[in-house]
Order: C-alpha cells, then sequence, then structure tokens
C-alpha cells in the first residue's frame, strides 16, 4: 500500500472515532451481577411503549423482554433508569441494542442474581455513536 492511501485510511478512522457524542451522566453508580457488568441481573416485561429521546437510550414496546444489565442508583429525587437489551419475535430489528430505559416501563419477572456489585459509573457509561 502506498502511503497517502495508508495516510487516508487512518485519517477516515480517526473521523468515524470522533463522531461519538459525550452525554450527561445519569447517575454516578450503578448496580450490575458482576464487575464488568456483563452478567444478566434480571428479565423484565414491558408495561408501556418507550420512546428514546437520545441515543443513549432504547425504544421499549409494550410486550417485550427486555433483560436487565444494571441499574442506575440515583441521587435523591432524581428518576431510575435501567441498562438493558430488548427482546421478541415482533421486533427482530431491535435485538441486540442496549441502552437505557425507565425502570417505571417495566416489570422485572426473573431475577438471576442476588449477589450483586456497586460501581461507580464513567463517561463511557454515557457516550452515543
Amino acid at each position: 500500500m502506498s502511503c497517502p492511501l495508508v495516510s487516508l485510511l487512518l485519517v477516515g478512522l480517526l473521523h468515524h472515532t470522533t463522531m461519538a457524542v459525550r452525554m450527561d451522566k445519569l447517575a454516578d453508580r450503578k448496580t450490575c451481577g458482576d464487575a464488568e457488568c456483563s452478567y444478566v441481573l434480571s428479565m423484565a416485561t414491558a408495561v408501556d411503549d418507550f420512546i428514546a429521546p437520545d441515543c443513549r437510550f432504547i425504544n421499549i414496546k409494550k410486550g417485550q423482554m427486555v433483560y436487565v444489565y444494571s441499574k442506575l442508583i440515583p441521587p435523591d429525587g432524581a428518576g431510575v433508569f435501567w441498562y438493558g437489551s430488548v427482546y421478541s419475535e415482533r421486533y427482530v430489528d431491535q435485538m441486540g441494542r442496549t441502552g437505557y430505559f425507565p425502570a417505571t416501563v417495566v416489570k422485572e419477572t426473573r431475577t438471576f442474581t442476588d449477589n450483586t456489585v456497586r460501581k461507580q459509573t464513567t463517561d463511557m457509561d454515557f457516550y452515543c455513536d
């Protein structure tokens, strides 16, 4: 490969990575099932629709199953948001997407672990692509 072509590829990669947007933090702490927040804490069923207001959140349709990976610990008086992914045979296009949603739009139907870890949130928890 020629040097100008490699430079062009590197500039393109750097440009793509700078497209992420840092959003305001929703909370300073969260509860997870493990240190990496990769284990599913619980499963829930959506009791109402939720339309994501920005890229930190996911859309949820009433009746969808939601896998919960973490729960934000809000400061006093703030809303409670959970982080998870949706699953439904009717909405295959949304499967695998993760994001925040209000705890009030779901009903927990199954808990997978009682052993939880409290962690500090980071700016990376609230980045958007």
